[in-house]
């Protein structure tokens, strides 16, 4: 869940329609070229990965060429050796890589597959000559271990009544944990149970875990960009993608409460002035500003004169299907209809490369600057000697703005290193696929589009990129008051009004989710979890 895309709602007035996905970033360029069911890649072991396309996404098949290193059937490397050994009765197929939930699955509860599940386990941790395999049964009739250190035996152990048990989280983390350790052979051995064990059909975990899945066979694999070019390449037509996030809107309260509260901010900040110029960082479709617009125009004393300056890029204009004038036409318009002066500027280009002349402030104008869901895609000190993230929030402080909203997704993923990273954007994700399993049944015919269109890709981001080809850098809110501060900033309280207004969005929706305010910003969240934080500056 991202701002890439701006999850904007389809509205009555000449159907504004939603933005892409904001995983479809400036970094990975389109390619028209891949229009087959296979997409190959090279990856640094001088292998090549082909992407078997289905109905959801694809699995994923390794071809071998001449190589010292050859790849199991799920994807991850290993020695020729351990290939000549490997447990084909694990079932791993690519063919299968997502089954219905649990089908095939390789698990059962009899004590004699227990004992082979191990034997397994440790031929992978310890190689297939260790001393441990042939103790294996006095370790199953006495419960010490024969042979090898304690703490190997336990570990094998844990991860196997894991796997016996379900615990499919557990077994991902596990999975995760080996490939931060590069421990490739255990990494290979996890990833063939855990393709039997996720389903992009079955619970909220099991379909989270078949995107997280993808997304550690890629890092192994060093194919990350490239599986999100391939994403891309399958990328459906713009009415069947707008559909999705139109769906994706309307199920889930995030985006929703996002545009609501900085279009509070901005109308109470705004409420006195005659001029008013707001800069929108990547608009999308301009659908935030539509109930702005007509707040304005029943506003006492009359409406403002408006003028909206649009920042953007190509891939929003994929999605809108054109460029910016399509927003300028149809807010103007609408501003039109609802007798209020209006004025769009369109600025063509990516946010972090803006130049204060490109954003065309004119004296006696009241200005207001938007970042809702956008400035996680900027890169910072870690990405770029440049830090565009802080160069940018300096850049807006010299305009002097009335007021500055910022919507981001409440969690850490920019600066943390990979297992830390996987454990937040599983806690994370596995709330928002818990929040859309409530709204949107399992067996409605789009909820797998709506899940690999609008979610997968920022998952695979986050998992298999590294350096500039990783967009998706979120940081908790703490973070981002430390560098609206350091670049002159003071919190701007939001108004009561506005936390009335969402508390009775959310009257809607599910009881699980909750708005809490803290220390100036809003919260909503779903159950103990905090996804998305709102606040003002100025």
């Amino acid at each position: 869940m991202s701002g890439r895309l701006y999850y904007q709602p389809m509205q009555e007035v000449e159907a504004f329609c939603l933005p892409q996905f904001q995983t479809l970033d400036h970094h990975l360029q389109y390619n028209d070229g891949s229009k087959g069911s296979h997409f190959a890649v090279q990856n640094s072991y001088g292998q090549y990965c082909t992407l078997e396309s289905s109905s959801a996404i694809g699995g994923y098949a390794m071809y071998n060429s001449p190589s010292t290193v050859t790849f199991s059937p799920n994807g991850s490397p290993m020695s020729q050796q351990e290939s000549q050994s490997y447990p084909h009765d694990l079932r791993h197929s690519p063919d299968n890589a997502y089954g219905s939930p649990m089908s095939g699955s390789c698990i059962t509860n009899d004590a004699n597959d227990l004992r082979h599940k191990l034997r397994e386990l440790e031929s992978v941790m310890l190689g297939p000559d260790s001393d441990i395999i042939d103790g294996i049964d006095s370790v199953f009739q006495s419960g010490t271990n024969v042979g090898s250190p304690e703490t190997e035996m336990d570990s094998g152990r844990q991860i196997i009544e894991a796997i016996s048990r379900r615990d499919l989280k557990q077994v991902l983390v596990t999975c995760s944990k080996a490939v931060s350790d590069n421990e490739l052979l255990m990494a290979d051995w996890l990833m063939g149970e855990l393709r039997q064990m996720v389903s992009v059909t079955g619970e909220p975990i099991q379909r989270l875990g078949a995107y997280m899945l993808e997304g550690l066979v890629a890092r192994l694999a060093s194919s990350g960009s490239s599986i999100c070019k391939y994403l891309r390449c399958k990328e459906p037509a713009s009415a069947d993608l707008l559909s999705y996030m139109h769906i994706l809107y309307e199920v889930c309260p995030y985006f929703k409460f996002g545009y609501m509260s900085a279009n509070g901010a901005i109308a109470e900040a705004m409420k006195d002035e005659d001029r008013v110029h707001i800069i929108d960082f990547q608009i999308g479709q301009g659908s935030q500003w539509i109930t702005l617009i007509q707040a304005f125009a029943a506003r006492p004393g009359g409406p403002p004169h408006i003028r909206i300056t649009g920042v953007d890029d190509s891939m929003s204009a994929y999605a809108r299907g054109g460029g910016l004038n399509i927003v300028g036409k149809r807010l103007s318009n609408l501003a039109k209809q609802f007798k209020v002066p209006f004025e769009f500027c369109a600025a063509d280009i990516s946010g972090y490369d803006i130049q204060l002349d490109k954003l065309g402030v004119q004296p006696g104008e009241a200005l207001a600057v938007n970042f809702a869901f956008m400035l996680h895609h900027v890169p910072d000190e870690s990405v770029s000697t440049e830090n565009y993230r802080d160069r940018l929030l300096v850049l807006v402080k010299k305009l002097s703005p009335k007021v500055v909203t910022l919507v981001e997704q409440e969690s850490n993923t920019n600066t943390a290193a990979f297992y830390p990273r996987f454990l937040e954007a599983l806690n994370y994700y596995t709330a928002m696929f818990e929040s859309i399993d409530v709204t949107l049944p399992r067996d409605h015919k789009e909820r797998i589009n709506v899940e690999q269109h609008c979610l997968a890709r920022d998952l695979v981001n986050i998992v298999a990129c590294e350096g500039p080809e990783r967009v998706e850098r979120h940081e908790l809110l703490g973070k981002w008051r430390l560098r609206f501060t350091m670049a002159g900033f003071r919190p701007y309280p939001l108004s009561s009004v506005v936390n009335a207004t969402i508390k009775t969005l959310l009257e809607n929706y599910c009881d699980r989710y909750r708005l809490e305010e803290r220390d100036g910003a809003l919260f909503l969240g779903w159950m103990n979890r905090d996804l998305v934080a709102s606040c003002a500056w100025r």
